[in-house]
């Protein structure tokens, strides 16, 4: 392991790369890399409207979540057989152990793909085989948490985590992703009442698009234990106050934000404001084959826009392996490398 020899405050972009970390929020189908889009397109002998990976890249003009998202799934669509969802998982892997990931709790859609007729142990099936490639060759402990597509029913989202229960082993929780407006959490309040009756953790995206409320909706009415995303909680000083004393994690994802029109830019995201108010903040890549970065990418751009100090880049590493569903003793092993690494020497 990489150690750092920094006295500076300012850390160095190989600093943050080489940083123990965890990746609590990114969508597995959100790091399908046009390569690896049209490679399986063509595997699985679909017919695809890109004819080549410079015009799918040209297509990542995005104004809002929505127009991400019609694309999003026109790629997905790409997926069909156990081996591409092992390849893309390994293929996300290879990446995280680059930037220094050693945990990670990954989201998947099974909706986007049993709608088209793709099995649902085959989607499964397929990922648990390279998460467990990914421990052997990578050292990165991976957990999975299965998302309801908040545009499609509740009734539908119900049928899908009936479905998973055979595999219930294999997946550690449960969240609420897709279109933010108009679909409010407490849409879904008897399908994440039902996964908590099981024992699944329980996630939700809101205060992304979504006002406050969708975050007040996803802590008392689904029971979630994180927020994703949440960077329009600050419009809303007791629930800021709520999060800050019960230290309910914020997954956020900088480069997405802007890449979607949350803010105009990286230097006027609120992370910086978020940290100052003593929220438990994560920095996340979302999608990151769509929104120009991986996670390193992310804490890299933050560092640079918002004048981050090395202490701030350290805090959201702990904060990450703090914010994870690990067992307390699997985070301290890894808090206690991170402590290594960040430490000083002379």
């Amino acid at each position: 392991m990489m150690k750092s020899t920094m006295k500076e405050s300012t850390p160095t972009h190989s600093f943050m790369r080489a940083l123990p970390k965890a990746e609590l929020h990114m969508h597995l189908e959100g790091a399908l890399e046009p390569e690896l889009a049209l490679a399986f397109a063509q595997r699985n002998r679909m017919t695809f409207r890109f004819g080549s990976v410079e015009d799918l890249r040209k297509s990542y003009q995005f104004t809002d979540l929505q127009s991400f998202l019609n694309l999003y799934y026109e790629c997905t669509a790409a997926l069909v057989a156990e081996q591409d969802f092992y390849d893309l998982t390994l293929s996300y892997l290879r990446r995280a152990a680059r930037d220094g990931v050693r945990h990670s709790e990954i989201f998947f859609d099974p909706q986007s793909h049993t709608n088209r007729g793709v099995k649902f142990a085959t989607v499964i099936t397929g990922i648990r085989r390279a998460l467990e490639v990914g421990t052997r060759q990578y050292g990165i402990n991976s957990n999975l948490i299965m998302c309801f597509l908040r545009h499609l029913s509740s009734e539908q989202a119900m049928e899908t985590l009936e479905m998973a229960l055979p595999f219930r082993d294999w997946i550690l929780g449960v969240g609420l992703d897709s279109s933010e407006l108009g679909h409010p959490p407490e849409e879904f309040v008897k399908v994440f009442a039902r996964a908590r009756q099981l024992g699944f953790r329980r996630v939700a995206h809101a205060g992304e698009e979504g006002p406050p409320d969708y975050i007040w909706q996803a802590l008392d009415l689904l029971g979630a234990e994180r927020i994703d995303h949440g960077v329009r909680a600050l419009e809303d000083a007791s629930l800021v106050q709520r999060l800050a004393k019960e230290q309910i994690a914020l997954t956020v994802c900088p480069l997405s934000n802007v890449r979607l029109g949350v803010f105009p830019s990286i230097a006027q995201h609120n992370l910086k404001q978020l940290l100052d108010a003593g929220l438990l903040v994560t920095i996340n890549s979302d999608d990151p084959a769509y929104f120009g970065g991986y996670i390193s990418d992310n804490y890299i751009a933050v560092q640079q826009a918002l004048d981050l100090s090395r202490e701030d880049i350290a805090r959201l590493a702990t904060n990450s392996f703090t914010a994870s569903f690990l067992p307390i003793e699997a985070k301290q092993i890894l808090l206690d490398e991170l402590d290594a690494y960040t430490k000083p020497t002379d």
